[in-house]
C-alpha cells in the first residue's frame, strides 16, 4: 500500500511538471531571438526543468515557481501555454523584446505575487482577468505600448501594492473602483493618455507613498482635505496636466512629503504658506501656473 501511494504521489509530481515543461517549451517556441543561445542551449529535454535558466521551482511540489528572463535581449511573444504554470508565484520578463498582445489566459495563474513585464514592446489591452490575481503585490506594465483602458477589475486584486502602467498609450479616465486598493503604495501612471479627473476617493488610501500622474490629461481640482489620509505620502507628483483651482492649504499637513511637483498646469491663487510646514520636502516645482 505505501509502495503503491508513492507510485502514484511521484506519477502525479512527473506529470505536473511535465505540464509545466511543455508550457515553458512552448514559450521558447515563441521566441525568435535569443542572441546569447540561453534557451536555445539550456530549455532542452537534456537538462531537468528546474535547472533551466531563469527558472525557479517549488520545493515542496516541485512545480515551476519563478521565471525570471529579464535584461536577456529576447525577441518574442507570451504564448496562452503560459497560464498553465499553475504554481507560479513570480513572472519577470522586464527588459526584453517581447511584442503582440498579453494573453488573458495569464489571468488563471491565481497564485501570482509578482508580474513585471516592463521595458519590452507589448500591445493591446490589459486583460481585465487581471482583477482575479487577488495574490498579486506588485503589477508592473511600464514601457510598453499598451492601448484602451484601466479595467475596473484592477481594484479586485486587493492585496496590491505597487501598481505601475507609466509609459503606455492608456487611455480614459482613472476607474473610481481603484480606491479600494487600501494596500496600495505606488501608483504610477504617467506618461499615458488618461483624462478626467482624479476619483477624490483615491486620496483616502492611506498606504500610499507615491502619487505619480504627470504627463496625461487629467484635469479638475485638488480636494480641500487631501493630506486627512495621505500622511504617509512622499511624493505627489502632477506636473505637465490640466489641474486648476487652488492649491489646498492642507498640503501642508502631508507632513512626509519629500517631493512636490505641480508644474506646468492651471493652479491659481495664492501659494499656501502651510507649505512651509513640510519640513521633509527636497523638491518643490511650482512654475508655469498662473499662481499669484
Amino acid at each position: 500500500m505505501l509502495i503503491h501511494c508513492f507510485m502514484v504521489s511521484y506519477a502525479m509530481i512527473v506529470r505536473n511538471l511535465t505540464t509545466d515543461q511543455h508550457a515553458l517549451l512552448a514559450f521558447k517556441h515563441q521566441i525568435i531571438i535569443d542572441p546569447h543561445n540561453i534557451l536555445a542551449d539550456n530549455w532542452t529535454t537534456n537538462y531537468p526543468v528546474c535547472n533551466w535558466a531563469g527558472v525557479s521551482c517549488a520545493a515542496k511540489h516541485t512545480r515551476v515557481r519563478a521565471l525570471n528572463l529579464s535584461n536577456m535581449n529576447l525577441t518574442g511573444t507570451i504564448p496562452p501555454q503560459l497560464g498553465n504554470l499553475s504554481f507560479l508565484v513570480s513572472l519577470n520578463l522586464s527588459h526584453n523584446n517581447f511584442h503582440d498582445h498579453l494573453p488573458r489566459e495569464l489571468g488563471q495563474l491565481n497564485r501570482l505575487e509578482l508580474i513585471d513585464l516592463s521595458s519590452n514592446f507589448l500591445n493591446g489591452e490589459i486583460p481585465s482577468g487581471f482583477g482575479r490575481l487577488d495574490k498579486v503585490l506588485h503589477l508592473i506594465l511600464a514601457i510598453n505600448n499598451l492601448t484602451g483602458v484601466i479595467p475596473p477589475s484592477i481594484a479586485n486584486m486587493s492585496n496590491l501594492e505597487n501598481l505601475d502602467l507609466r509609459n503606455n498609450l492608456v487611455h480614459g479616465n482613472i476607474p473610481y473602483e481603484m480606491s479600494k486598493l487600501m494596500k496600495l503604495r505606488t501608483l504610477r501612471l504617467a506618461k499615458n493618455q488618461l483624462s478626467g479627473s482624479i476619483p477624490a476617493a483615491i486620496y483616502n488610501i492611506s498606504a500610499l507613498r507615491m502619487i505619480s500622474l504627470p504627463y496625461n490629461n487629467l484635469s479638475g481640482s485638488l480636494p480641500k482635505k487631501i493630506c486627512h489620509h495621505l500622511l504617509n505620502l512622499e511624493a505627489l507628483y502632477l506636473y505637465e496636466n490640466e489641474f486648476s483651482g487652488q492649491i489646498p492649504t492642507s498640503i501642508g499637513e502631508c507632513k512626509n512629503l519629500q517631493q512636490l511637483m505641480l508644474d506646468t498646469n492651471r493652479f491659481n491663487g495664492r501659494i499656501p504658506t502651510s507649505i512651509g510646514n513640510l519640513t521633509a520636502l527636497t523638491d518643490l516645482y511650482l512654475f508655469a501656473n498662473d499662481l499669484e
